[in-house]
C-alpha cells in the first residue's frame, strides 16, 4: 500500500481563553481531518527526543523515523543540502536568518518575511562584505539562508530567534560550550554587529522602512552542524521511491539526505498564502509513480510564531479544504488503497509564539481498517485513541 503524510507544521496548540478554552485545531472548520479521523486511528507520537530543542529539524526527523541521537547534526546541514551546497571535512553549516532588530530589541526572526529577491540581494552584499575564504553566505528563502564557517566548531550555544521576539539581543548572542569553540563564538558574534552595520542603511532596507516594512538589518546564525551521516529511506523501510513537497529549504533538505525526491510547486511560500491546491495535486501526481509522499505545509508554524491566532485557525481550515479535501476525494477513485497520516510536527502555541515539546496528535486512516472510537481530530480527541503515544519509529513503521 502506498502512504502520505500530509503535515502541518507547528499546527498544534494550546487552549486559548479567546476560542472558548478550544485550541484552534478544536476551533477550526476541519470536516476532513475529522472524516478520516472517524475513518481512522489515532493517537500521540512524542516527536521530540529527550534532550533535544522543539526545532522543526528534530521533530520532522523524527517523525520519518530518524534516531536523532545518532544522526542530528543542526538545521544549517539540512538546509545546505536543500540548496544544493555540498559540505566539506572541516566545513560547519548554520541557519543564517536575516532578523529585524530596533536598537537592542530582536523585534522578529524574519525581517517581517522579507522576499526572496531582496534577501538574496542582501546576502550577496553580505559575501562582499564579510565573506572571506573562511566565511561563505548562501542565499535560500525568504529570511532563512545559510552560513558555511571553514574550521568553524559546532559546540556552541546559539538561541534560534523565533524563540526570543522582543527580548534584548546582546543577552542571546552565540556562547562556546567549550573554551576550544571560543574562537568560533567571537567570529560569529562579529558577523552579527557587522552585519547591523552595513545592512542598516542598504537600499533594499530604505526601500522597506519607506513602505512601512520591517527592514533586514542583522544576521542570526544558529544550529551548527557538520555533514550527517543518514540513511536513506528506502534503506531503512525498503520501499522503491519517495518524494518530499515542501517550501522550506530545512524540509527539502530532509528531503535530500532520507533520498526522497524534492518537488517544488510553483506559488508554495511557506506562508498562509502557499499554493495548498498546487502542492495537494503534485502530491497525487508524486503518488501515481513513488510508493511515500511527504507533503509538508508550513503556513500554521508562522501564524503561531506571530501569536496570530485568526491567522492559525485560518491556515489549519486552509490545509483541511484546499489540500486534504483535494487528496481525499482523489484518491476515493484509485484503485490502489492509499495509507493516509496527518499531524503536526510540534505545536507552536500562539500564547508563547515559540515551540513546545508536548507530544502532538495524529491519525492514520488506511483503507478497509477497523477504526477507533475517535470522531474528531484534534490534540485532546486523541487522548482516546487506539495508538496511545508512540515514539521514535513507531509511528512510521505503522504507517508504512
Amino acid at each position: 500500500m502506498k502512504s502520505i503524510i500530509i503535515l502541518g507544521d507547528g499546527m498544534a496548540d494550546e487552549p486559548i481563553e479567546a476560542l472558548g478554552g478550544k485550541t484552534p485545531m478544536q476551533y477550526a472548520d476541519t470536516p476532513y481531518m475529522d472524516k478520516l479521523a472517524a475513518l481512522g486511528v489515532t493517537g500521540q507520537m512524542k516527536t521530540v527526543a529527550d534532550g533535544f530543542h522543539p526545532g522543526s529539524e528534530v521533530a520532522n526527523m523524527a517523525v520519518l523515523g530518524y534516531d536523532l541521537p545518532k544522526v542530528y547534526e543542526g538545521r544549517g546541514v539540512l538546509e545546505a543540502a536543500s540548496i544544493g551546497v555540498t559540505l566539506q571535512p572541516g566545513e560547519m553549516a548554520m541557519r543564517c536568518n536575516l532578523i529585524c532588530v530596533e536598537g537592542d530589541i530582536l523585534k522578529n526572526h524574519s525581517a517581517g518575511h522579507i522576499s526572496t529577491d531582496e534577501a538574496d540581494e542582501l546576502i550577496q552584499f553580505l559575501n562582499e562584505k564579510l565573506g572571506s575564504d573562511k566565511v561563505k553566505f548562501y542565499t535560500g528563502v525568504s529570511y532563512r539562508h545559510l552560513l558555511v564557517i571553514k574550521g568553524g566548531d559546532k559546540r556552541l550555544d546559539c538561541t534560534p530567534p523565533h524563540d526570543v521576539p522582543l527580548h534584548p539581543f546582546r543577552p542571546l548572542m552565540v556562547k562556546p560550550e567549550v573554551p576550544e569553540a571560543q574562537e568560533t563564538a567571537d567570529l560569529l558574534n562579529d558577523l552579527i554587529l557587522k552585519s547591523q552595520e552595513i545592512l542598516k542603511d542598504h537600499p533594499v532596507n530604505r526601500k522597506r522602512m519607506a513602505a512601512g516594512k520591517d527592514p533586514a538589518n542583522s544576521i542570526w546564525p544558529w544550529s551548527p552542524g557538520y555533514r550527517p551521516a543518514m540513511q536513506t529511506m528506502q534503506e531503512m523501510y525498503g520501499f522503491n521511491k519517495g518524494a518530499v513537497i515542501s517550501a522550506v529549504d530545512l524540509i527539502r533538505g530532509i528531503g535530500v539526505y532520507a533520498g526522497l525526491e524534492v518537488i517544488s510547486v510553483e506559488g508554495a511560500t511557506g506562508l498562509y498564502d502557499t499554493n495548498y491546491e498546487g502542492k495537494a495535486h503534485a502530491a497525487l501526481e508524486a503518488l501515481k509513480t513513488n510508493d511515500f509522499v511527504y507533503l509538508h505545509v508550513e503556513a500554521s508554524d508562522e501564524a503561531g510564531h506571530e501569536g496570530d491566532v485568526d491567522l492559525k485557525i485560518k491556515t489549519i481550515e486552509y490545509l483541511d479544504k484546499r489540500a486534504i479535501r483535494i487528496i481525499y476525494e482523489e484518491l476515493q477513485t484509485w484503485d490502489e488503497p492509499v495509507a493516509i497520516a496527518v499531524l503536526p510536527d510540534h505545536p507552536t502555541p500562539c500564547s508563547i509564539r515559540t515551540h513546545t515539546n508536548t507530544p502532538v496528535p495524529f491519525l492514520i486512516y488506511k483503507p478497509g481498517q477497523e477504526p477507533d472510537a475517535v470522531t474528531c481530530f484534534d490534540e485532546f480527541s486523541v487522548l482516546n485513541g487506539k495508538y496511545g503515544v508512540l515514539e521514535k519509529d513507531e509511528f512510521i513503521k505503522e504507517l508504512l
